[in-house]
């Protein structure tokens, strides 16, 4: 479609202000894209595919839609630098808590062998420091490079720069772990580590923001609805996109996993035998994979171009929700807010009088309401995250101060990954599936809530093990210095990282469904990013933990821990306890009419050349 009959469809919608029912671009939107049709037939489309009615919706089962290879491609993409994120990171707590070992295969690289491998030796608290300002860090840049993509770049642009980034950050890393500078010169070590990290973290950040919602518009291209499809025995079922993007978002996370648990076991095997150097060497030669595999396929890719001005303009459309509805009265405030039809104050057939910028349709104002609906449920993940977050930290270290007999510290955590590749597969093919049948409704927002729990037991089951380690080490309250372990198996902290994988099936997996299901089209990587960006806030609430993180308070930090998570899950259910009503309605909504304003002025020059 040209331009310029974009601009004739958006100023057919903008006109029609006292005629709010007869909307131009708002119908022509639900002709499109409605996901289901309100008559009582169903509506054919282009290819002879034929689209469910509300009854269909009703009385047919729901089905996977078919995942196409292009799907899995992105997912190796993603493999590859999960491999080099997890297996780089998997060993950095030795790297920054522990001394040089004085015996092993290499001592002067850290390798200590059937010892405990070491290199900065600045101690747990400033280990802890570090790691979370690295997650920290990591997970801000995710907002700046969702902005970057849907304003400027588009997803494709945007990961070509995370990786160059990355690959310069992971070099000097590398260089930081060089025998020859790490022992003679170790603050010069450090500098070069923590360079390495922000542009480690840069990277990561504009990579994550990006990959996943690529991975989902590839199906989304293919099967932008749903449609009837009958069955090898005669049955009539629904395929439908929303519950195949969870699908889509389950084998997208099995494949993460599949990377960061074979980088963390070798990379802490080579950093025990060999050293650091090639502990952060073997994930970067593994990460220029990425590149490579991006290239080879790129004509393959859907590839959906920025429109630019999303970010203004939806601010601009909140600014007018919320305009008049402030108040210095908390309570009036919450009244205001809860108004159901708060949103009509931006849709442009109610405004006589429209602003310059308003290139958007009232459809495109019910994305963004959507969109905001899922921030707001993102507002509750910064707790939720608090105990993966001591999976890589102090649980690592918790792990150094028990039996270990010849198992590394920083290889037990991979229990986590472990227990994804093992319970991802069920969830998907059997306990999901099985409550559908059941008829239970296991909705976004409930599987979140159970993610809450298990994150919450997860760290009451560490507190325990901190109690018994205390009790049991000859040193008493201060394990971690001790040179005899208690007798307490490492292999008792099993329950602990299942857990946490269980937690992150029921809320990660189904925060990033829930964002880009919920984003606007032209807005996911943003909307990803805030997603991401809750893992940031939750480091930097973590840093509040760190005078708890060393010996004799660890059984504190862990409960401490637990108890917020548990208030997090309460005011997370209580908060949203009547959007669930909204999910399936809210998934149906239209794609809005929008025009960036380089667009909507290109458009206006064409109509008048022609006129």
């Amino acid at each position: 479609m040209s331009t310029g009959a974009n601009l004739e469809i958006v100023d057919a919608a903008l006109a029609n202000v006292h005629a709010p029912h007869n909307n131009t671009l708002r119908s022509a939107s639900l002709e499109k894209q409605d996901k289901f049709v309100s008559t009582s037939e169903s509506s054919l489309g282009p290819n002879g595919e034929q689209y469910p009615t509300e009854d269909d919706w009703r009385q047919l089962r729901r089905v996977y839609g078919k995942v196409n290879w292009m799907i899995y491609i992105i997912g190796v993409v993603e493999m590859c630098e999960r491999f080099a994120y997890y297996g780089t990171t998997a060993v950095f707590v030795n790297f920054i808590q522990r001394d040089l070992p004085t015996s092993g295969p290499f001592p002067e690289a850290g390798a200590a062998g059937d010892g405990q491998p070491g290199a900065l030796g600045m101690g747990q608290r400033a280990s802890t420091g570090l790691i979370q300002f690295n997650s920290f860090f990591s997970y801000i840049m995710p907002l700046v490079g969702g902005w970057v993509a849907d304003e400027y770049w588009g997803k494709f642009k945007t990961i070509y720069f995370a990786i160059g980034v990355a690959t310069v950050g992971h070099i000097l890393i590398i260089i930081a772990a060089i025998p020859q500078i790490m022992g003679p010169n170790p603050e010069g070590a450090l500098a070069s580590f923590i360079l390495g990290l922000i542009l480690f973290g840069t990277g990561v950040g504009f990579f994550k923001c990006c990959i996943s919602p690529l991975i989902a518009e590839q199906y989304e291209a293919s099967h932008p609805r749903a449609f009837i499809r009958t069955e090898p025995n005669g049955e009539r079922v629904i395929v439908d996109p929303g519950i195949t993007y969870s699908r889509v978002y389950m084998r997208y996370y099995l494949l993460i996993n599949v990377g960061a648990l074979v980088g963390q076991v070798s990379m802490v095997y080579a950093e025990k035998y060999v050293g650091f150097w090639l502990s952060f060497t073997l994930p970067t030669i593994l990460f220029a994979f990425c590149p490579l595999l991006m290239v080879a396929f790129s004509k393959h890719y859907v590839k959906k171009p920025p429109q630019g001005d999303v970010l203004v303009k939806s601010m601009r459309t909140y600014g007018l929700v919320l305009k008049g509805r402030l108040s210095l009265n908390p309570v009036r405030t919450w009244k205001n807010l809860s108004d159901p039809n708060i949103w009509d104050a931006a849709k442009p057939s109610k405004i006589a009088n429209k602003p310059v910028w308003m290139t958007f349709d009232d459809a495109w104002v019910e994305e963004v309401r959507r969109g905001i609906k899922a921030c707001q449920v993102f507002f509750w993940l910064p707790i939720f995250w608090l105990p993966y977050g001591q999976m890589t930290s102090n649980l690592v270290s918790q792990a150094s101060t028990m039996k270990l007999n010849g198992v590394p510290n920083d290889v037990v955590h991979n229990l986590n990954p472990f227990s994804l590749l093992i319970s991802i597969p069920i969830f998907d093919k059997v306990i999901y599936p099985r409550l559908a049948h059941w008829g239970i409704n296991f909705t976004p927002l409930k599987k979140i809530q159970a993610g809450f729990a298990c994150a919450m037991l997860s760290m009451v089951v560490a507190a325990v093990i901190q109690h018994f380690i205390y009790q049991k080490s000859p040193c008493g309250e201060f394990p971690t210095d001790c040179d005899q372990p208690p007798d307490l198996s490492v292999w008792t902290q099993v329950p602990a990282y299942i857990l946490i994988a269980f937690s992150e099936i029921f809320a990660s997996i189904t925060g990033l469904e829930y964002a880009y299901t919920k984003a606007p089209k032209n807005m996911r990587s943003l909307v990803t990013g805030m997603f991401w960006f809750t893992h940031a806030f939750s480091s930097a609430i973590a840093q509040a933990f760190v005078p708890l993180a060393g010996d004799p308070l660890l059984v504190w930090l862990y409960m401490s821990i637990a108890i917020l998570t548990f208030l997090g899950w309460v005011g997370f259910a209580w908060t949203f306890r009547t959007l669930d009503k909204e999910n399936d309605m809210l998934d149906k909504l239209p794609e809005g009419g929008f025009q960036s304003n380089a667009e909507y002025a290109a458009a206006k020059t064409e109509k008048a050349e022609k006129a």
